[in-house]
């Protein structure tokens, strides 16, 4: 079910509830300490806290946010409720770390007046990134509220050409950049005229964002990514960082792996024949003095 847009403080608050959780779950806090404690925290004009009590109630009950976030199709956008599923799944490798990030960001740009460009080639990214899957990526990007009847049609229209036309060719193609060049060199055969006054442009992209994509045609998608954010201060996208996943072990947690990989060591010694204790003898020249004067009195 595609909800609606939601007022500027909903957003607000959203950006501050996925920021908490992430940061609290680095803390080590469980998950419903977190959303019993952060219900308090947030506007209670929003409707926020009452999404945050169902949310907890639902965790407590099959311990997954997603369900909640689904049930709750008039709050949260198909996109957000997508991108928990993916990280609550136990097949994807998916952190919930970067799941809320990305979910953070993502409230961020809605704050001030986003557009549809920017959002689209934010989340398209974000599922690229992540290896979420475009087949279900696209169809819960396409049900956004923010997104106009023909941006919709044209997500859903993607899904089937995104596998045999490049990215920057399909962007290229929806963008004003296409619409100004001569009838002749318009890529695809329902490409809009530009030479014909009476007809309505139906570009998606403007002229900025068809040239770095036409520019972009053969190359990975990734640096049409980067070349938007460059140029046009398109939202970036988080990227896990290597301290992220570079992660130590507790030091009790290395004392006793330490301990272990000796005693296999010298498990591998008693097969092999034996352990040799010559090598732990003391090396000396002369040899020992068992005089009496060393001897303790009694």
């Amino acid at each position: 079910m595609t909800g609606k847009l939601l007022d500027r403080e909903e957003y607000v608050e959203q950006e501050y509830f996925f920021r908490v959780y992430r940061e609290r779950l680095l803390e080590g806090v469980p998950s419903q300490e977190i959303l019993q404690t952060v219900h308090e925290e947030i506007l209670a004009t929003t409707r926020l806290p009452m999404a945050i009590d169902f949310m907890r109630a639902e965790i407590l009950h099959s311990g997954r946010i997603c369900n909640a976030m689904e049930r709750l199709g008039h709050y949260f956008t198909p996109f957000q409720s997508f991108v928990m599923r993916r990280c609550e799944d136990e097949e994807a490798r998916f952190e919930q770390i970067t799941a809320l990030r990305i979910l953070e960001l993502e409230a961020r740009y809605r704050i001030d007046a986003p557009r549809p460009a920017g959002l689209f080639i934010y989340q398209l990214e974000c599922v690229a990134r992540n290896r979420l899957g475009y087949t279900d990526g696209l169809r819960a990007i396409a049900e956004d509220p923010l997104y106009p009847t023909e941006w919709r049609r044209w997500i859903l229209r993607m899904r089937g050409d995104l596998g045999t036309l490049e990215l920057g060719d399909l962007i290229y193609r929806v963008s004003e950049h296409a619409d100004h060049r001569p009838r002749s060199m318009r890529p695809g055969p329902d490409a809009p005229a530009a030479d014909n006054p009476e007809k309505t442009s139906s570009a998606l992209f403007g002229e900025q964002e068809g040239r770095i994509a036409k520019a972009n045609i053969g190359r990975d998608p990734l640096f049409l990514f980067a070349a938007l954010q460059r140029h046009l201060n398109y939202p970036s996208v988080p990227r896990l960082k290597a301290t992220d996943t570079d992660q130590k072990l507790p030091g009790f947690l290395e004392l006793r792996l330490q301990r272990i990989e000796q005693k296999l060591k010298v498990m591998e010694m008693e097969t092999r024949g034996g352990i040799d204790l010559s090598r732990f003898y003391r090396k000396s020249d002369q040899p020992p003095d068992f005089s009496q004067q060393d001897l303790p009195r009694s």
